[in-house]
């Protein structure tokens, strides 16, 4: 599905401020995968997620996605594959426009060169989709997203992205600025797509529990490294405790408690 090969980032390269963010990352993702990125602030997680997005080139290193080489593709043509979902919730609608106009927009993206009207047809399928959010939202489909609470937002947007149809979702600590209610319920929603459309996922997220938690593949990244990377039965064994202690005799230093959530 995606490849990264030897992929590193130095941003103010030949300057005081040169920083290198990634350091010779080589990642297969297949396809299926849903894979959650634990690591302290500074860790190199969503500069990683930047790199696959197209936000900005790699220093060095390729890019592959689905077998093609897209290292130098610019994020808008990566948008027609790749969806993702950042903390804001604001960020991935449009506030002026009105659920079932955004909706439209989505759905638009996942049919590449087909013309369709929103008609009556597609207005019911639209309250279908919006029904099994549990929200209430197939009752105000002509109101402007602006009114919706930052749960429901960001619960639109998950829907939406999933009707654009993308080889890859990114979800950049997509439920850090929601409350404990709607981060949980936005999580289930999140777990429930990924199973039922068999969607190709990686998580950034600072809660270790919810890293062990979800996904079938964890990866704990330190200094824009990837120190760690677990899957299938020996991830099910994990604990925030074995977690901690895995990063110390790594990195021979400890995990403050600071960096990342623990419970």
């Amino acid at each position: 599905m995606i490849r990264l090969n030897d992929i590193s980032r130095t941003f103010n390269a030949g300057t005081p401020n040169e920083v290198t963010a990634i350091r010779a990352v080589d990642l297969h993702v297949r396809e299926g995968d849903f894979v959650t990125i634990i690591g302290s602030n500074g860790a190199g997680k969503s500069t990683l997620f930047n790199l696959v997005a197209g936000t900005y080139p790699p220093t060095t290193g390729t890019i592959e996605v689905s077998s093609r080489d897209v290292t130098r593709d610019p994020e808008h043509r990566r948008a027609r594959y790749i969806g993702r979902i950042f903390q804001n919730p604001t960020l991935g609608t449009a506030g002026n426009m009105t659920i079932e106009d955004n909706m439209m927009i989505s759905y638009k993206k996942g049919f590449k060169g087909l013309r369709i009207s929103l008609n009556r047809k597609m207005r019911d399928f639209f309250r279908e989709q919006l029904i099994q959010l549990n929200m209430g939202l197939e009752d105000r489909m002509k109101e402007n997203v602006q009114l919706l609470s930052g749960g429901q937002r960001q619960a639109m947007t998950l829907l939406m992205m999933v009707l654009s149809k993308p080889d890859l979702i990114l979800l950049d600590e997509h439920t850090a600025a929601l409350d404990p209610k709607n981060a949980a319920r936005t999580l289930d929603l999140t777990r429930r797509f990924v199973d039922e459309y068999r969607l190709t996922t990686m998580m950034i997220t600072h809660n270790m529990a919810h890293a062990i938690e979800f996904g079938n593949r964890l990866l704990m990244m330190d200094q824009g490294e990837i120190i760690l990377d677990v899957a299938g039965d020996e991830k099910s064994r994990l604990t925030v405790d074995g977690l901690v202690e895995r990063f110390h005799r790594i990195r021979k230093r400890d995990l403050e408690s600071d960096e990342v959530r623990l419970l």
